[in-house]
């Protein structure tokens, strides 16, 4: 590796050994300081099942967590084995009740003490016993004791299960000559219940469930699971148990009847009042069709949008399923603050439902106002953002916004460099529509709302002693989601144009020494269609295995290209509106894959593909558009545009002046890591990545950079291991990464494990990489 600026490796090693010796301090106070004489600190309780037949180790431990999460109440909460929430309250000053600021500051971060006083055993006893039983163990005991060590005490709780009962038969009490029987009687054989599985009263809570669902579908409004009743008979002997399925004799006619939708009323700018949601006069209804009247004298939407989203139709059964897809979709087009529907019994017919929308619109203009800051080895900067947005701007839920943006990067150490002060801005406005714009009727999924989108963006980038980039975006395209699982991205025209100016006398100095950097400021043209595919089942958290896979295609000039004769090969580039246009096709893939190894840990892998095909005008990828490896969500023991192309070196230019800009036309990365918790909210990964990054065609200024039959030798390797902090609404990563194999040194050389040295000050600024970032790399 090149050599780094080390002042910055100092720096935040001294910033990690004054947040230890903190974190020390903080912890070296006694969590049991403000305890009475006579009282323990309440440290958990633990489960130990004593089970009559071999069971595997994993599947008892799993059984015994799931017990002990029931046990009430829970210790103080922990990281790293240290009650830190206790420390915050004892640097409060305990039960001090004093007005101090700080004090009482620190004692709202943190929680009071959970002494064993505190701990009902009897009650915790009775809550395993009932558990147990709930699963099958009719039989179960459980016994307690106390372990006191010092000032500190804990429970253990001895379970003896005993032998399971299981199901010996399922029967149906229940009238077939009724409507609500035959209904019942039809979906029997999906039931969850079956002949001799374990009795479980979780499942047959999801059987009623199941049914009450089913029958939702089928009209009946006014059923809900209770109206199932669920008999068990374990008098039957040899551990088995007769289930008797019925409806409960209280249950209401009205219950039993299916309810058809009778007028449909919509308040499309709807006030909620002091009395909740009630009715307003309906002197302004006006009936739109099929049933459905609207409340609107101030025409603030456009009927027939609204009209779109609601499934429901005058006449039909009610159904579950149409009731759930209008909220969502109502919900969906964020338009709306509050979304409420009520259901009511029509005046002019017997088992109807007359419904009613009751629509709060959101503030129809917003402004919002960020400004952050950030910092990257030697570089400080910050960026201000103004978002102003205008909901229903046309009368049909679309969504206008116009983003102005501006910031600033500067160098605070190291030596000066040409590409490093910058300062840019610019804006973005985009419009987006709930719905298909197009001249063909085709409609994915009605389960979700599809988009369709307008951006149109500018850019003003000035590298003060480089040059300056001026940037112009347009994209109209389409997203939709097929299913929970499935989205596309279509987009029919994105065109993008960059134009150079300014450029320095210093950095056309720096070109002609190194012609790759010439790439940076070349005037960049592309236009064509994109399409992205993503798949994902991760949200699932019942699967072991669980996978995401984003794939993408982007076309740019290529039936123009065609049209025009274009050939950079024989000299004959063509241009559109006097520009150079990129002819590509660019294809990309994603595919991640995650591996529960138990309840807190985790094995993730990624793997990247990029390649790219640039014929007629393009002899390669424009810049803007070309691969990439390296930094913290990709090789995390090199910087970002650091490793490749091939075994090409990466450039210096003067004294510790490093300009990462390693590009190329094709790519391939694959990480794996570790995930574990440590304690609390604190967790721990270990991980290795390798990829790289190669040229399509032969670059005299690159050399070894052109994709062969030998890529894999030239695979970049690195690993490391570092901690995440998950505060649930945001993650924040430190990795400590170095090096394993670096391309561009002779092949016997590459893998460098024999270099490790990490007593070296000088090995460690040259190689060890500290990354900072929020959320997960992949």
């Amino acid at each position: 590796m090149k050599k780094r600026k080390g002042n910055n490796m100092r720096s935040k090693i001294t910033l990690a050994i004054l947040s230890i010796l903190f974190i020390t301090l903080l912890f070296s106070c006694n969590s049991t300081k403000y305890i009475a004489e006579g009282e323990k600190l309440y440290t958990g309780g633990k489960v130990d099942l004593k089970l009559d037949t071999a069971i595997n180790p994993q599947r008892k431990l799993a059984f015994e967590e799931r017990l002990e999460a029931l046990l009430l109440p829970k210790p103080n909460k922990k990281a790293l084995g240290v009650p830190w929430k206790l420390l915050f309250w004892n640097m409060g000053g305990g039960y001090d009740t004093s007005k101090n600021l700080i004090r009482n500051f620190l004692k709202k971060q943190g929680e009071a003490p959970v002494l064993l006083s505190d701990v009902n055993r009897e009650y915790n006893e009775n809550l395993l016993r009932n558990r147990m039983e709930n699963i099958g163990f009719f039989n179960a005991s459980v016994s307690s004791d106390t372990i006191i060590k010092g000032r500190y005490a804990s429970v253990l709780y001895t379970a003896i299960p005993r032998k399971i009962y299981r199901i010996n038969s399922l029967r149906y009490s229940i009238d077939s000559l009724s409507h609500i029987g035959h209904d019942i009687l039809s979906v029997k054989e999906g039931s969850l219940l079956k002949k001799g599985a374990n009795y479980n009263l979780d499942v047959i809570i999801s059987e009623r469930e199941r049914i009450d669902n089913l029958l939702k579908n089928k009209g009946y409004y006014y059923f809900n699971p209770d109206n199932i009743l669920v008999e068990v008979d374990s008098t039957i002997g040899n551990h088995k148990v007769d289930m008797y399925v019925t409806i409960k004799p209280e249950t209401t006619k009205q219950a039993k009847e299916p309810q058809h939708i009778g007028n449909i009323y919509v308040y499309p700018n709807y006030t909620l009042g002091s009395q909740g949601y009630t009715r307003r006069s309906s002197r302004n209804m006006e009936a739109f069709n099929n049933g459905i009247y609207f409340i609107d004298p101030q025409n603030t939407f456009r009927k027939k949008v609204l009209a779109n989203h609601i499934f429901f139709e005058k006449g039909e059964l009610y159904n579950r399923h149409d009731h759930n897809q209008t909220i969502n979709h109502l919900v969906n087009l964020n338009t709306f603050k509050f979304v409420k529907n009520n259901f009511e019994n029509s005046p002019d017919s017997a088992n109807t439902l007359d419904v009613y929308y009751y629509l709060t619109p959101l503030p129809k203009k917003s402004l919002r106002f960020e400004i952050l800051g950030k910092t990257a080895t030697v570089y400080n900067g910050s960026e201000a953002n103004v978002t102003w947005t205008l909901r229903n701007a046309f009368k049909g839920a679309e969504t206008v916004t116009l983003n102005v943006f501006g910031g600033y990067e500067t160098q605070t150490g190291g030596k000066v460099n040409l590409n490093s002060a910058y300062y840019r801005y610019g804006a973005e406005m985009a419009i987006t529509w709930p719905r298909l714009l197009s001249p063909y009727k085709w409609a994915p999924s009605k389960r979700f709302i599809p988009k369709t989108y307008l951006k149109l963006g500018y850019e003003f980038l000035n590298r003060r002693t480089a040059y300056v980039l001026n940037s112009s975006t347009l994209s109209y395209g389409y997203m939709w989601k097929e299913n929970d699982q499935k989205q596309h991205d279509l987009t029919l025209a994105e065109i993008i144009y960059v134009q150079p100016r300014n450029i320095s006398d210093d950095y056309q100095a720096q070109m002609d020494t190194v012609p790759t950097l010439k790439r940076i400021v070349d005037p960049q043209f592309s236009f064509g269609p994109n399409y992205t595919y993503t798949f994902t089942n991760s949200m699932d958290q019942n699967l072991k295995h669980t996978f995401y896979f984003k794939g993408g295609v982007n076309l740019s000039g290529n039936v123009l290209g065609l049209i025009q004769g274009a050939s950079y090969k024989k000299d004959e580039t063509r241009t559109l509106f006097g520009t150079v246009y990129s002819q590509f096709v660019r294809i990309e893939g994603d595919f991640r894959h995650y591996m529960k190894l138990g309840k807190d840990a985790q094995l993730a892998s990624r793997l990247m593909i990029g390649t790219s095909y640039s014929y007629g005008n393009s002899y390669s990828l424009p810049y803007l558009k070309q691969y990439y490896s390296g930094g913290p969500n990709g090789l995390r023991a090199f910087r970002a545009r650091a490793v490749g192309p091939g075994s090409s070196a990466p450039e210096n230019i003067g004294a510790n002046n490093f300009f990462a800009d390693q590009t190329g036309d094709y790519k391939l990365e694959l990480n794996t890591e570790y995930r574990s918790k440590l304690a609390g909210f604190v967790h721990w990964a270990a991980f290795v990545d390798a990829g790289n990054v190669w040229l399509q065609r032969p670059d005299s200024n690159k050399p070894g950079g052109q994709l062969s039959k030998d890529f894999i030798t030239e695979l970049a390797v690195g690993g490391g291991a570092g901690l995440r902090f998950d505060f649930d609404f945001l993650i924040i990563r430190t990795d400590f990464a170095m090096p394993f194999r670096i391309p561009y040194l002779p092949k016997g050389d590459r893998w460098v494990f024999k270099d490790i040295d990490l007593k070296s000050s000088k090995w460690r600024r040259d190689n060890l990489i500290f990354n900072l970032a929020i959320g997960y790399p992949f």
